[in-house]
């Protein structure tokens, strides 16, 4: 199942910008900006355990703190790129994007979207992967954050940027306050997919699936506490964003064995399997897969089957999407 797993083309959905940063990349950052995050390796190990999800945003954001340049920016880019396609036959991921401190540290966007864009195309080229952006509002900066997010994405758009998300804390960051943002990224074509339900109760999902009009949902967990949520998840095929890992890492569940996902099935809520932030996490796209075949005592069949709902949950084109459909069918076979 290992092998099969390592070679199924796959999409991720979920799986975040400065979050991918391995702690071989965070160690050369630290060595260019030393400071607050060890550059040993060793020591990265001790300072990516995380005591809780508030412990863990305090982590990110230290390494967040490491990307100063445009070269930082185009570095960490590529180089995640090169580890997303290293050995899990990865063919195409949206990565999510927080452009917002970059430029509070000093970034100006246009240098920004030329870095990310850059890195994009030589990714493609080297290593065969297809990325595509989703910029989204670190919550904890509140609505300036938002305000300057959707300017990023409305105007200084690219071709690759696909959506429009929400990140960070949901405790004391309401997710009304920003229905506004997302009418105005959805009515500009961009698909919303903000994080609800992480370490906050199902009401947050209502309110990113009525006030936000989420298309997808990122984690989602505490939805499987709702029955009337969850049968509004199978009827209308909005898909949960799934990162086991990252849940148990961050306390969102106590453990994998106690974690929703086969709630989840079970009512037929399509799910996506991805890996959040890797390396922070200790984990890789190809390991959800494995926890998730666990979980959920699945063949080589069903495993092919998840690898397909996240290619159908995607933002990737018609032609990609049934090239990469392709592959799987033929990687089962």
């Amino acid at each position: 199942m290992r092998d099969f797993i390592r070679d199924l083309p796959k999409a991720e959905l979920h799986v975040h910008h400065v979050g991918s940063a391995s702690p071989r990349i965070v160690a050369e950052l630290a060595e260019r900006h030393p400071g607050t995050v060890p550059s040993d390796l060793d020591a990265l190990r001790e300072f990516f355990t995380f005591r809780d999800f508030a412990h863990f945003i305090e982590v990110y954001l230290a390494v967040v703190a490491l990307i100063r340049t445009p070269e930082d920016i185009r570095y960490l880019t590529y180089e995640i790129a090169r580890e997303m396609a290293d050995g899990q036959a990865l063919r195409y991921a949206e990565v999510t994007c927080t452009p917002y401190t970059s430029v509070l540290a000093g970034v100006s966007i246009e240098a920004y979207t030329e870095a990310i864009e850059d890195a994009r195309a030589a990714a493609e080229r080297d290593f065969g992967l297809v990325l595509r952006w989703i910029y989204d509002i670190p919550g904890e900066f509140g609505i300036p954050a938002a305000d300057a997010t959707l300017s990023y994405a409305l105007d200084h758009r690219v071709d690759a940027l696909v959506g429009f998300g929400l990140g960070g804390p949901e405790i004391g960051v309401p997710r009304p306050q920003f229905a506004p943002h997302f009418d105005r990224a959805r009515a500009a074509g961009l698909h919303c997919v903000p994080h609800a339900g992480e370490t906050t109760g199902p009401e947050t999902v209502w309110d990113a699936l009525r006030l936000l009009h989420a298309e997808r949902i990122g984690h989602g967990t505490s939805a499987a506490v709702d029955p009337d949520l969850l049968a509004h998840l199978a009827r209308t095929g909005v898909a949960l964003e799934i990162c086991p890992s990252s849940n148990v890492a961050t306390r969102a569940v106590g453990s994998l064995a106690e974690h929703p996902l086969r709630t989840f099935v079970d009512a037929g809520v399509t799910v996506t399997i991805n890996s959040d932030d890797p390396p922070m996490f200790g984990t890789t796209l190809c390991r959800e897969y494995e926890i998730a075949a666990e979980l959920l005592g699945l063949d080589r069949a069903g495993v092919a089957e998840l690898a397909r709902a996240a290619v159908r949950a995607s933002f990737a084109s018609a032609d990609l999407k049934s090239r990469i459909l392709a592959e799987i069918d033929d990687h089962l076979r």
